[in-house]
């Protein structure tokens, strides 16, 4: 049976994206190989929405959107959407040291990663 998922982010400066995973985020990891790092995800959920095309998107969540967004520009992290409301919960979006985006939100659903 499936026992997990793996998520792979592609990146123009890998080394700094692991770097800011492993020292920034503070994520636990294992080295595959040649520093090739694995990284320890927090609980994950998954959900399928209606689009006209195929597409994915991956979001950090957070308890305190506020709090978060603080704490990671104290380290030094860069922002490049501001907090918004998307009813479903409050987002933003920080840029990766490699130059992708990733999206962070405090939901007000209920999630399924503690299940």
């Amino acid at each position: 049976m499936i026992n997990g998922a793996h998520v792979i982010l592609y990146s123009r400066d890998a080394a700094a994206d692991r770097a800011f995973l492993r020292d920034v985020l503070g994520y636990a990891y294992v080295d595959a190989g040649d520093g090739w790092l694995v990284f320890r995800l927090p609980p994950a959920e998954a959900a399928v929405h209606p689009a006209d095309s195929p597409a994915h998107e991956l979001y950090l969540m957070c308890d305190d959107i506020t709090a978060t967004v603080a704490e990671l520009t104290a380290k030094g992290v860069e922002f490049t959407e501001p907090v918004t409301d998307a009813g479903w919960g409050v987002k933003t979006t920080l840029r990766l040291p490699g130059g992708g985006d990733l999206g962070l939100y405090q939901p007000r659903h209920a999630t399924a990663h503690d299940l």
